[in-house]
């Protein structure tokens, strides 16, 4: 199992590693990684592996085998040996833009309450596609409503529930196509807010930033029919 540095400190940029394992397709496994290996919508993270002798440019990450996450060149190359001590450097400017996405997206599925069936962010905008058959009337009024929830600058913490937990409480997932990976005891929880001030609690596994202040101002994108019942609401940062 790959250490996954990132669920601790999302704000960490470098730390240094063990090769553990290549897989078959050439990419590299560590025995922990700041690296976020793509999922729940979130691509995976870039950057760059230094050791002695030798570099190379990480194109992305992707989970493995074994709860591993595997770091994918980005050209061919000779990679380090089982056993080698690298250096692990992320692209934060991309990583940091996507932690602002998927917070924002967070902040969309509360202006927006009705159940989620996809999303996806990429470092410049982000979308969830949401089971309702009409559109929002008043795009303003939903473009105001994410700004204002930025503008309070509320924290956002993590707790962890058990599966049982979670099971006998399905409104937290908001999520209609993809269920929280369960099966290892426990489930993370992305909390925004505190107290009488939360504004959203539900289970996520993917990096955020630690207060909707460092959001930054949010632009209501397209908005598209999808299907009978699915409308896709896309928001994009304004820097």
């Amino acid at each position: 199992m790959t250490e996954p540095m990132f669920l601790a400190d999302p704000y960490l940029r470098e730390a240094d590693a063990t090769v553990a394992a290549h897989t078959p397709e050439g990419g590299v496994v560590l025995d922990r990684t700041v690296f976020y290996a793509t999922g729940g919508g979130q691509p995976g993270d870039a950057g760059r592996l230094d050791w002695t002798g030798g570099g190379v440019d990480i194109a992305t990450a992707v989970k493995a085998d074994g709860a591993q996450i595997a770091l994918v060149p980005a050209e061919p190359v000779a990679l380090p040996p089982v056993g080698t001590r690298v250096m692990q450097t992320l692209d934060w400017e991309r990583r940091y833009r996507h932690m602002r996405i998927h917070t924002a997206l967070h902040l969309l599925s509360v202006v927006i309450p009705m159940p989620v069936s996809g999303g996806a962010i990429t470092a410049e905008k982000g979308r969830l596609d949401f089971d309702m058959p009409e559109a929002p009337e008043d795009r303003d009024a939903v473009e105001a409503a994410l700004n204002d929830l930025v503008s309070r600058d509320l924290p956002i913490t993590e707790d962890w529930i058990t599966d049982d937990a979670l099971r006998a409480n399905p409104g937290l997932v908001k999520t209609m196509s993809v269920m929280p990976p369960m099966g290892q005891g426990r489930v993370r929880l992305i909390r925004i807010g505190q107290g009488e001030a939360q504004v959203d609690l539900q289970p996520c596994g993917g990096t955020h930033v630690a207060r909707t202040g460092e959001i930054g101002r949010l632009r209501l994108g397209k908005i598209e029919k999808k299907g009978r019942q699915n409308r896709r609401v896309a928001i994009h940062l304004d820097d």
